[in-house]
C-alpha cells in the first residue's frame, strides 16, 4: 500500500513540505546565510520530503544576537508574568488547534503512527505549555532572617530573586520532535528566558511549524528564534557560543560530553537529558496479564527509539519462559507499516542511519550467543523498518546489554535471587528509568529505592505528566526536565541584603 492512499493528507501540511522552509531569526523568515539547505526524508519511503535551510556558524551569530536582543532590551522582560503566561497558554491553543496538522508532520518526519502522535505527541506538548503558562506567575523568591549580629542594633532585610539565566540554546532530538520542543521551550519561556532552539535534522518540520504559531500568538521578535542544521556545525556552534548562558541537550550521551566540553569556554550552564537503558524487573508474583502487554509496551512504543525504553527485561526464573512467550506473542502482532496508516502500530525508524545501527547491534548480539525469540531482521525492502524483536541467552557484558540499541528489541533474562537482579539492573552506564512489577507493593517500594535511575514506574512504564519531573542518573544527564525543578534550569538565584 503506497503512503498515500493510507489516509487523506491535511492541505495544510501538503502545502507546508512543499514549499522550501527558512529559519526563524528575530521574529523573520530567513534563508540560510550560505543558501544552502538540506533535505529531510520520509522514513516509511526513504524518498526526500522538504527542504529545509541549513544553519551553520553565521546563522547561528545571528539568532544568538536576535535573543541577546530580546532579552536585554525587547519587551519580553518588561512584560508582566501574567502577560507571559497568556502568550505560552495561546501558543498551547494554537497548537491544540492544528492538532491534526502537527500529527501528520510528526508521521511524515518521523515515521511514528498517526494515530499514536493524535493522542500522545501533541496532547502532551499542549498540556506541556499549559502547565509551563501557570509556573509563570509562580516563581518566587524567600526572605531570609540574618542571625548574625554584625553591628549591636543593627537589622537587615535579606531575600532572593529568582531571575531568567538569559539567552538559552536548546538542541533538541529526533524522536519526539515536538513534545521535545515543548520539554525545552515551556520552562525556559515561564522564567523570562530568550531561546535559539536547534531541531534534529531528521526531523525539523514540526519545530518550524511550532514557529509559525509562535509568531502568530504574538510572543516579541526574537523571544524564540528556530536554526535547523547538523549537529557538528549548527549545533557545535550554539554549544560553544560565548553569547549564550546556558545549553540544554536531548540526545546521546556520547554527543552530550561534547556539548559539555563546547559549553567549557564560557562556563555556560548545561543541562542534559541523555541516554538509557533501562531494566525493567518482573517477579514471579506479579499479574501477567498486566505485565506482558506493558513490558512490550516499554521496548516496543515509539519504535524503541525512546530514551527510557525498557530494553533489559529481567523476569524471575519460575515466569521467565510465560513472559517471554506472551511478549513474543505481542511482538508477532504488532503491525508495521508507514505511519499514515491507520492500522499500523509500528511504523519505522527515523532514518537509514538508524536502521542500520539497530541491524549492527542485531549482528554483534547473534556473534555473542544471543537468540531471537522474535524478529531479528529488518523488515520490507523499502524505508526504515525494523521486525520487533525479543532476545534471549544474552549475558550481562553482551554489547547488546549494556548500550543503548534506539530500536525494538529487548534482551530477556531470568534470574533467581532479588539481591543479584538489582545489582544486574544497576550494573550500567545509565541510570533514567526503571520499573519494577510485583503484587506486593512493599517490596515494590523498597526495590525502587535500590534502582539507580531518575524514574522508576511500579506496575506501569511510560507514565508521564507535565508535573513529573523527568531526568538520569549516572551518564543519562544532568538536571530533571518538566515539573518545578525544570525551573531550575532556566533561573539564577540573587539574594539581596540591606541594612535598615
Amino acid at each position: 500500500m503506497s503512503v498515500a492512499a493510507a489516509i487523506q493528507i491535511d492541505q495544510r501540511v501538503k502545502s507546508f513540505v512543499t514549499k522550501p522552509r527558512k529559519m526563524l531569526v528575530g521574529g523573520e523568515w530567513v534563508e540560510a546565510a550560505s543558501g544552502k539547505t538540506f533535505a529531510t526524508f520520509n522514513p516509511a519511503s526513504g524518498e526526500v520530503l522538504a527542504q529545509v535551510a541549513e544553519g551553520e556558524k553565521e546563522d547561528v551569530d545571528r539568532a544568538v544576537k536576535a535573543a541577546r536582543n530580546a532579552f536585554e532590551s525587547g519587551p519580553w522582560r518588561r512584560m508582566t508574568t501574567s502577560e507571559r503566561g497568556r502568550l505560552i497558554w495561546k501558543l498551547a491553543d494554537l497548537i491544540e488547534a492544528h492538532l491534526e496538522e502537527f500529527a501528520q508532520l510528526e508521521t511524515l518526519d518521523n515515521g511514528k503512527p498517526v494515530v499514536i502522535a493524535r493522542v500522545a505527541d501533541v496532547p502532551l506538548a499542549v498540556d506541556l505549555f499549559r502547565y509551563m503558562a501557570g509556573w509563570a506567575t509562580k516563581i518566587e523568591g524567600n526572605t531570609i532572617p540574618i542571625s548574625v549580629p554584625y553591628t549591636p542594633g543593627a537589622q537587615y532585610l535579606a531575600y532572593t530573586l529568582r531571575e531568567p539565566v538569559g539567552v538559552v540554546a536548546q538542541i533538541i532530538p529526533w524522536n519526539f520532535p515536538l513534545l521535545m520542543a515543548a520539554w525545552k521551550l515551556g520552562p525556559a519561556l515561564a522564567a523570562g528566558c530568550t531561546v535559539v532552539l536547534k531541531p534534529a535534522e531528521q526531523t525539523p518540520l514540526s519545530a518550524l511549524r511550532l514557529g509559525e504559531l509562535i509568531c502568530e500568538a504574538g510572543f516579541p521578535q526574537g523571544v524564540i528564534n528556530i536554526v535547523p542544521g547538523y549537529g557538528e556545525s549548527a549545533g557545535a556552534a550554539l554549544a560553544a557560543h560565548p553569547g549564550v548562558d546556558k545549553v540544554a541537550f536531548t540526545g546521546s550521551t556520547e554527543v552530550g560530553k561534547l556539548v559539555l566540553a563546547a559549553a567549557a569556554g564560557n562556563l555556560k550552564k548545561v543541562s542534559l537529558e541523555l541516554g538509557g537503558k533501562s531494566p525493567n524487573l518482573v517477579l514471579k508474583d506479579a499479574d501477567l496479564e498486566v505485565v506482558i502487554p506493558g513490558a512490550a509496551n516499554a521496548i516496543f512504543f515509539n519504535h524503541g527509539q525512546c530514551c527510557c525504553a525498557g530494553s533489559r527485561l529481567y523476569v524471575e526464573k519460575e515466569i521467565f519462559d510465560e513472559v517471554v512467550e506472551g511478549v513474543a506473542a505481542q511482538a508477532k502482532k504488532i503491525k508495521v507499516g508507514p505511519g499514515l496508516d491507520p492500522t499500523t502500530e509500528m511504523g519505522p525508524l527515523v532514518s537509514n542511519e538508524q536502521q542500520q545501527r539497530v541491524l549492527g547491534y542485531l549482528e554483534a548480539g547473534f556473534a555473542e550467543g544471543a537468540k531471537a525469540v522474535v524478529g531479528g531482521h529488518r523488515a520490507g525492502e523499502a524505508g526504515y523498518f525494523v521486525e520487533p524483536t525479543v532476545l534471549v541467552d544474552t549475558s550481562q557484558n553482551m554489547k547488546v546489554m549494556q548500550e543503548e540499541i534506539f530500536g525494538p528489541v529487548v534482551c530477556a533474562v531470568p534470574f533467581q535471587e532479588l539481591d543479584e537482579v538489582i545489582q544486574a539492573a544497576n550494573d550500567n552506564i545509565y541510570g533514567l528509568a526503571a520499573a519494577v512489577w510485583t503484587r506486593d507493593i512493599s517490596k515494590a517500594h523498597r526495590i525502587a529505592r535500590e534502582l539507580r535511575a531518575g524514574s522508576v514506574w511500579i506496575n506501569c512504564f511510560n507514565i508521564f505528566d507535565a508535573a513529573l519531573p523527568f531526568g538520569g542518573y549516572k551518564q543519562s544527564g544532568w538536571g530533571r526536565e518538566m515539573g518545578h525543578d525544570a525551573l531550575e534550569l532556566y533561573t539564577e538565584v540573587k539574594a539581596v541584603c540591606a541594612r535598615l
